[in-house]
């Protein structure tokens, strides 16, 4: 049904669609994990062994299953400690280097903390902040609480 006509069903009928994409969506997620979990049981030690046999610990890794190529990807997942990056780049400052030519160095401020802050902070970093909007969502209830 084009989008412009189900617009123009009664709310209520909104209310059972969106309703029923939701089941439809929590069984489909449960479906995928219950499939995922299946694959992981029949696969992991082939991929495991594939890996072995190829001298890595993580990648991707292909074998064949009755004439199915399975694709095994187990990713590498880096995570920096912040605070010795911190040190890193304040030791290669000391040094002069440009820590920029080997780091990226991001900022963040918690919307939280800003809106918490004393008038004349907030001030000093309103240059520095830009405000997106996000995608608008609707969601129908027919509890007046709008919890349900």
């Amino acid at each position: 049904m084009p989008v412009g006509e189900l617009a123009t069903l009664p709310a209520s009928e909104l209310f059972r669609l969106q309703r029923e994409v939701d089941e439809a969506l929590r069984r489909a997620k449960l479906a995928d994990a219950w499939l995922d979990g299946a694959l992981s049981l029949r696969y992991s030690a082939r991929a495991h062994q594939a890996r072995a046999t190829d001298l890595k610990d993580m990648g991707t890794v292909r074998f064949e299953d009755n004439g199915v190529t399975v694709v095994a990807d187990l990713p590498k997942k880096i995570d920096w400690d912040q605070d010795a990056l911190s040190g890193v780049v304040e030791l290669l400052t000391a040094e002069g280097e440009n820590p920029r030519h080997y780091v990226e160095i991001t900022f963040k401020v918690s919307e939280r903390r800003y809106a918490a802050w004393p008038p004349h902070i907030r001030k000093v970093f309103e240059a520095a902040r830009t405000v997106q909007v996000g995608a608008q969502s609707f969601r129908l209830t027919t509890d007046p609480a709008g919890d349900a």
